[in-house]
């Protein structure tokens, strides 16, 4: 019989997503709800925001959480995009709470990670890869032969003097009404100064703005391979599912 798809959310800076996603085949079922990030995006309005939603897409089982900071045992220790009052919050108590469910919390990089290296773009790739979500900040999630290290949050790598989600973001471009060309080099300038700390094999560049690769993909240069994601702005979900999956299995396990 065929598992039952599970829940999850992609929290960002902008909008929350969330969708039942089917994770032996790497894809949503059904409809994805997309919810703008409350204002001050804080602890409680976005855990009704969440609420709200599960209700809206009826599921069992866990859930996953993939959020826009470093996340170890379920606390935010990160607020880049989102209120200060997250850091030190434990996210996953507070989600299953509410949901009386159990609930897998990842950075949202590494979820976006997870999906293109199980499924996606990395899939069987070794050597280093490296997972950037280019959107309301960076996010980047590194690989080393299928192993992630967790939490790596080189977007505020600085570059020139400059972060680099300050520089290169998917938000930057839109804010600054930089054209496709003017922003690709930003984007480069990103990529020359990871490739120069980390030599990755691969970037697997993904993020919402990836529905118009044909605009900067082909303008993007580095000595690594260069990429699109398979799953663009859908990987975070599809990865917090797998992470719930996972969490799923370790407990009918112990």
């Amino acid at each position: 019989m065929a598992a039952s798809p599970i829940l999850a959310y992609d929290v960002g800076g902008s909008f929350v997503k969330a969708g039942l996603v089917n994770v032996a085949e790497g894809r949503l079922a059904g409809e994805v709800l997309r919810r703008a990030t409350p204002a001050d995006a804080a602890p409680e309005a976005v855990m009704d925001l969440l609420a709200d939603m599960a209700r809206e897409l009826p599921s069992g089982g866990p859930v996953g959480l993939a959020f826009p900071a470093v996340a170890k045992r379920g606390v935010a220790w990160t607020a880049a995009n989102i209120d200060k009052r997250w850091i030190g919050t434990d996210a996953r108590a507070l989600l299953e709470a509410r949901i009386g469910r159990p609930v897998a919390f990842l950075n949202d990089a590494d979820a976006a990670g997870v999906a293109e290296m199980t499924l996606g773009a990395g899939r069987g790739r070794d050597g280093t890869v490296m997972v950037l979500t280019l959107g309301t900040g960076i996010g980047t999630a590194i690989f080393v032969d299928g192993r992630l290290l967790p939490n790596t949050e080189l977007g505020h790598l600085e570059v020139r003097g400059m972060e680099a989600e300050h520089r290169a973001s998917a938000k930057v471009r839109a804010d600054r009404g930089l054209d496709w060309p003017e922003w690709a080099a930003a984007v480069n300038e990103v990529l020359a100064a990871y490739h120069a700390l980390l030599w990755p094999d691969v970037f697997v560049v993904g993020g919402g703005v990836t529905e118009n690769w044909e605009h900067f993909g082909p303008l993007l240069k580095s000595r690594a391979e260069i990429v699109p994601a398979h799953f663009r702005n859908d990987a975070g979900m599809i990865g917090a599912a797998m992470a719930a999956a996972a969490l799923a299995e370790h407990r009918s396990a112990s």
